[in-house]
């Protein structure tokens, strides 16, 4: 009787074992299907040579990814901006967030500008933490200009397009970050359409921002930004 109980339970811990190895398998196999955030060049090796270099900006490596591809665009000026090259002098946080729990409003942002005290603050709304990284490249290209409590719809226009070019160069420089079942990846290539529809000017883009109504309250023009 103990032979056959010692076997029972022997065949139980066999299907035990047998369903973790399965589960373990399956949960391999999706992982391996989600395209990949980082271009090859950016190896764990090769993100751990730059880390230094993005530290006090945050602790998420796929911003560190996403600032340095920002060095061969026109979002140069957003990386320097938000390395401490701005308005505080201090390194600009990262992170993502539910927008939500900041205010209602807020919770269908992809991202948001804020400063406290004389910290600037670049806050990403938690739905894109698996979008790819250049797609958060151009998205923080944009944020980086707002570095003030004021705001304008020639603030927004500037940086749009300035989203909209730096796409457009990461798309050329690293094709891959075109993954379109990403939605912050369809907010880019809308924004590259009405760059490439305005023949590479903000004549669509303005368009866009005059007719959003989350910039309703607006006014024309903020420190900085003077002209539509």
């Amino acid at each position: 009787m103990e032979v056959k109980r010692f076997i029972k339970n022997l065949f139980g811990i066999l299907a035990i074992l047998l369903i973790m190895q399965s589960s373990a398998f399956a949960a391999k196999e999706v992982e391996t299907t989600v395209p990949h955030q980082y271009p090859a060049k950016y190896t764990p090796e090769y993100i751990k040579q730059i880390s230094d270099g993005y530290k006090d900006i945050g602790k998420d490596e796929v911003f560190y990814v996403a600032l340095d591809m920002l060095k061969e665009t026109e979002g140069m000026f957003s990386r320097n901006a938000i390395l401490g090259n701005n308005l505080s002098r201090r390194p600009v946080k990262i992170e993502f967030r539910d927008l939500g729990l900041i205010k209602q409003e807020y919770a269908t942002f992809d991202a948001l500008g804020w400063k406290k005290g004389k910290n600037l603050y670049i806050f990403i709304n938690n739905k894109h933490k698996k979008a790819p990284a250049g797609a958060l490249a151009a998205l923080l290209a944009h944020e980086a200009l707002h570095q003030d409590e004021f705001n304008s719809l020639a603030e927004e226009t500037y940086a749009w397009t300035m989203e909209a070019f730096v796409w457009d160069e990461i798309l050329k420089i690293y094709p891959e970050s075109n993954q379109e079942e990403y939605d912050l990846v369809k907010r880019e290539n809308t924004l590259k359409k009405l760059l490439e529809k305005g023949n590479y000017t903000n004549q669509y883009i303005k368009k866009a921002v005059l007719q959003n109504s989350g910039y309703k309250n607006l006014p024309q023009y903020s420190p900085g930004f003077d002209k539509l």
